[in-house]
């Protein structure tokens, strides 16, 4: 496990930076009937015991959302923030790291956080969806390899050198993935505690809030920087108590 600093802090989007998941909100813009067989699906990528690759492929073809369903879902997306999570990424941006977004899911919805968080899109990947001219659902981009289990370790291995060192936080299954490919992996189970991941994660806290992130990627000095700023006090009262 490696020490602070980091250069770099990208967080997993569903349960981590927002408190939904995605997915589970499209259910219910489709027949009930279809509800429950796709909700089993998504726990079971996110526990792991089933490829992301099969569940994704299934999911997106039953759902086929719209582009108008995933601006809805994007607008949820920031009102469910997870407590502390605008300040986190101010904090960390402040001390002039970079923060970015690395999530399985669909791209217009994430983009929505980073706007409302202030993340540059450049540091923002998720799965694009490729839609008709009246916004309907035609595919996804088969390209993106975070649709498959292991690509957000592809992501990672590509970012800018200037983003190492880097710490990965996620909730689930193909988050923990990046433990060895990010250079410190926190497992964040403020939302939802998925077993693998905190029986294996390097690092794993169940606060409801994200501030104790900052203990474990702050250095001290980095910490102290932050508490001679008035605004920041508090997050770092949260972060270590």
């Amino acid at each position: 496990m490696r020490l602070p600093p980091f250069a770099a802090v990208y967080f997993d989007c569903d349960s981590t930076l927002s408190s939904i998941e995605g997915v589970d909100e499209l259910l219910e813009f489709v027949d009930p009937a279809l509800r429950a067989d796709i909700a089993a699906l998504t726990l079971q990528a996110m526990n792991g015991t089933l490829p992301l690759a099969e569940v994704y492929e299934t999911r997106l073809r039953r759902l086929a959302p719209t582009r108008d369903q995933l601006d809805r879902i994007g607008a949820l997306y920031v009102s469910r923030l997870v407590p502390h999570a605008r300040e986190v990424v101010e904090a960390l941006q402040h001390l002039g790291k970079q923060v970015g977004i690395c999530s399985g899911g669909l791209l217009v919805p994430v983009q929505h956080v980073a706007r409302e968080l202030g993340i540059p899109m450049a540091n923002v990947h998720a799965v694009p969806l490729v839609f008709d001219a009246q916004g309907r659902y035609l595919d996804f981009d088969r390209a993106s390899p975070l649709w498959q289990n292991g690509g957000k370790n592809v992501v990672l291995r590509a970012l800018p050198a200037t983003h190492r060192p880097v710490v990965f936080v996620g909730d689930g299954a193909t988050d923990l993935e990046t433990q060895g490919t990010a250079d410190l992996f926190i497992g964040f189970g403020g939302v939802a505690v998925r077993p693998v991941v905190r029986d294996r994660a390097e690092v794993f806290f169940a606060t409801p809030t994200l501030a104790p992130v900052l203990r474990h990627v702050l250095t001290g000095h980095e910490q102290a920087t932050l508490a001679t700023l008035v605004q920041f006090r508090p997050l770092l009262s949260a972060a270590n108590a």
